[in-house]
């Protein structure tokens, strides 16, 4: 898919996308962060918009050719990395204070999501956000619809809803890990 093509999903120019884009980071609850993860990072779109509002971003992705169309995308901010990893078997050892993962989670199985999930809140530091957003139909080649993989994340415990975006196209969370 990648080999045809840099961004298979015309991410940079679907509208949807761009404004789903644009929702994420006006959703953000706070101006800056010190460290985010993005797991599912594609093409580097939103990685290049959180690079403007994060002292450091590991952003993963598990296409290779994914990875270097980002790493091309964010080359001018020296604080981001982009790496090849699965989720959930390569989460880092760090924390963040802001993970961003969207139209990621409903591809995962049932074991994956759960083990991603836990995964992700246990590298969630205390205060820290959590973005979720997707889709909200279910996906092709998915297992779950946006509403599924959001009730599983929101059902986490410790965390705390801040903001809920629903509309035709998307759905997200803004979920904060309470000390």
């Amino acid at each position: 898919m990648y080999l045809a093509k840099t961004d298979p999903w015309d991410l940079a120019t679907k509208w949807h996308d761009q404004r789903k884009y644009a929702v994420t980071m006006a959703s953000l609850p706070r101006a800056r962060y010190r460290s985010a993860y993005e797991p599912g990072c594609s093409v580097g779109l939103l990685t290049r918009m959180l690079a403007e509002r994060c002292d450091e971003i590991l952003a993963v992705d598990c296409v290779v050719e994914a990875v270097e169309t980002a790493r091309e995308e964010v080359r001018e901010f020296p604080h981001v990395r982009v790496e090849p990893a699965m989720l959930p078997a390569d989460l880092p050892d760090a924390t963040f204070d802001l993970i961003v993962i969207g139209d990621l989670l409903y591809y995962l199985s049932a074991d994956d999501l759960e083990a991603a999930l836990d995964g992700l809140v246990r590298r969630l530091e205390p205060d820290g956000d959590i973005v979720s957003v997707h889709f909200r139909d279910q996906q092709t080649g998915g297992n779950y619809d946006g509403h599924q993989v959001h009730a599983a994340l929101a059902a986490r415990p410790g965390l705390e809803r801040r903001v809920h975006h629903e509309d035709e196209w998307f759905l997200l969370d803004v979920l904060r890990r309470v000390s």
